[in-house]
């Protein structure tokens, strides 16, 4: 699978999913691109069922069509049909008053899709095997970088150099090339954890996804393909959820069925389940010299809305259409004209993305009975206004503000 090319027009350090997005949209406008990927990438492609998924926006699926990945997925995709957000304790079931997003009121279809990680990855992973001018290097990561007038120099951990016009870091929140450049973060942990895995149910879910907002914090029910499976997001205060995750799958099983509730009838553990601890962290620049940062490195979220992938593909189509024009206009892709383009796009819609969840989170991971009572009527106004509905939809759906080309469903 390795191939080594040792200059490129844009090296990407990460290859989890907005890595090879990146790739190879840059690579259908013309650029050539090197993405180096820590893991080795057969042992990921070849994962089975284990729950995790992603809950693909309009403008997401219209993404990855456009780059020639969503025909490969679309047949294991669930289409979400609606949406509901509602109060609650474990064990009393919803408020009285709650939120219910229709598809139908938008009239564009289903307002996002579920897919599976193990999906996704595998069709990014064939793509970049088939698409002339994508190197991929698994099983290394980046080491040492260095900035200067022409390009960037890259160190491999291997010992190996490679060299670019433009150094994107896709490397997560901890992300090595933001450091490297001296970029700093802003942040603060929530003091939660999030338990991941996938249940087994008696009734359909009928494309609806569910979000239950806890004491603790919130629990996401997102369905699977199939209409008896659902991904689990269940996020919890980190003491408590230490101490769930130890116990073994009956007990695990226990401790959610009084949060999950019977709307879905009998529940068995289908996955294996994972933890992430949460947090809010933020990029205070998104680009450095002749570096850029897309996805997790640039903004890490709340996983309350499932938003995290979809800024990551909104950062893809946004950078993708900054260095593609900037290349047919004959300027430097990778010097400051065009990242602080791609700043200017990018950095204000994220981090008030990024600060809007940060607020659902700490307004509705407690129990004060008057924030209780403040949000349940807020919910309550809400559902009961169909132009405020209409907008949260497209909201959440990724159709509204400055749309970069591909997610419109057009090629740059």
């Amino acid at each position: 699978m390795t191939k080594r090319n040792q200059h490129s027009d844009v090296l990407i350090a990460g290859g989890g999913l907005n890595g090879p997005a990146l790739a190879l949209a840059l690579a259908q406008g013309g650029l050539s691109v090197t993405v180096v990927d820590q893991r080795p990438a057969p042992a990921r492609a070849e994962v089975g069922f284990d729950g995790r998924a992603y809950a693909l926006s309009i403008a997401s699926k219209r993404l990855l069509s456009a780059i020639g990945i969503w025909d490969q997925v679309a047949d294991k995709s669930q289409p979400i049909h609606r949406i509901k957000a509602s109060d609650g304790r474990p064990g009393e079931g919803p408020a009285p008053f709650f939120l219910n997003f229709d598809a139908d009121e938008i009239e564009e279809g289903p307002m996002g899709f579920m897919l599976e990680d193990r999906f996704l990855y595998a069709a990014f992973l064939d793509a970049m095997r088939e698409t002339p001018g994508v190197t991929l290097i698994s099983g290394e990561t980046v080491t040492d970088q260095s900035a200067g007038a022409a390009g960037v120099g890259v160190a491999l951990g291997s010992g190996e150099t490679l060299a670019a016009r433009l150094l994107v870091g896709c490397d997560g929140r901890g992300s090595g090339v933001a450091a490297r450049a001296g970029i700093r973060r802003l942040g603060a942990g929530y003091g939660q954890t999030a338990l991941v895995t996938a249940v087994r149910h008696e009734i359909h879910h009928q494309g609806c996804a569910q979000q239950f907002f806890m004491p603790g914090g919130p629990l996401a029910i997102l369905p699977l393909a199939g209409g008896h499976h659902s991904s689990i997001v269940w996020s919890e205060e980190s003491g408590l959820a230490a101490r769930i995750a130890a116990l073994d799958d009956g007990d695990f099983l226990t401790a959610l069925k009084p949060r999950f509730g019977g709307y879905l009838g009998e529940i068995s553990l289908a996955g294996a389940r994972f933890t992430y601890p949460l947090s809010l962290s933020l990029a205070e620049h998104f680009v450095s010299d002749r570096v850029a940062l897309v996805g997790d490195a640039a903004h890490g979220v709340h996983p309350v809305a499932g938003q995290g992938l979809n800024l990551g593909l909104r950062d893809v189509a946004a950078l993708t259409e900054v260095l593609i024009m900037a290349q047919r206009r004959g300027e430097d892709i990778g010097g400051g004209v065009a990242l602080e383009e791609y700043q200017r796009w990018r950095r204000f819609d994220s981090t008030l993305l990024a600060l809007g969840m940060d607020a659902v989170t700490r307004l509705f991971s407690n129990d004060n009975p008057i924030l209780r009572l403040g949000r349940d009527l807020g919910l309550g106004a809400i559902n009961a206004t169909p132009g405020l509905r209409r907008r949260f939809i497209r909201q959440a759906a990724g159709l509204s503000g400055e749309l970069p080309k591909l997610l419109t469903g057009r090629p740059v």
